[in-house]
């Protein structure tokens, strides 16, 4: 049977009276993970300068820097088995920064697939856990987070890091380069500063720096 005019628009009138339902937007949020990724980054006055990653996560980083960057600064930072990462600084903190990454899906997937394979890597907490050696080529070439480069004697090494005679002692923490390998200060010593490399070096990498 027909429905008259007036009924049909009386339906009509009541199913648009109807709120339509609220789309909440999809608040996801990425699991952080403690991460040791050396690189660099270049500020907004295009100068660039040494970094580690120490906590990461698919929507953000935390970085050490030698310098502290402002608020709602961007940067780009270029990370080993990562390459350009683009982000804008979120806060400060003493010795660095943390960043909100602003990159697409597929970034996002790779970050999230280099951090799960992180993940279940077996991390070296230790240098002394690898043997020492004393290095045949012992002198050195150290560059600091400002860009200075100084001589210093490597006094033994392994494959997570060495222990070097040198005249400056940069703070616990900072991102520097012994010969061509990253590291980082982890402790201090009477003749200089230990080194935890930011990778496990293999044996050939080793001996072509360190003889």
């Amino acid at each position: 049977m027909k429905e008259s005019a007036p009924t049909a628009r009386l339906r009509r009138e009541r199913r648009t009276d109807r709120p339509f339902p609220k789309i909440v937007p999809e608040r996801r949020r990425y699991r952080r993970l403690k991460v040791s990724l050396q690189g660099r980054f270049m500020s907004e006055d295009e100068r660039e300068y040494p970094c580690e990653v120490i906590d990461m996560s698919a929507g953000g980083m935390a970085l050490l820097a030698p310098i502290s960057c402002q608020v709602g600064e961007r940067i780009v930072a270029y990370l080993d088995n990562l390459g350009r990462l683009e982000g804008t600084v979120a806060r400060a903190f003493e010795g660095g920064f943390a960043v909100q990454i602003n990159a697409s899906v597929q970034k996002r997937e790779r970050i999230v697939n280099l951090l799960t394979w992180y993940a279940n890597r077996e991390l070296v907490a230790d240098e002394r856990q690898h043997e020492r050696n004393a290095p045949r080529i012992a002198a050195q070439k150290l560059i600091l987070p400002n860009g200075d480069v100084h001589d210093c004697r490597v006094i033994d090494v392994s494959q997570s890091g060495a222990s070097i005679a040198a005249s400056v002692k940069p703070p616990i923490q900072s991102v520097l380069v012994l010969g061509r390998l990253r590291g980082r200060v982890v402790r201090h010593h009477d003749q200089g500063m230990a080194i935890q490399f930011g990778e496990l070096q293999d044996p050939d990498s080793l001996a072509c720096t360190f003889g």
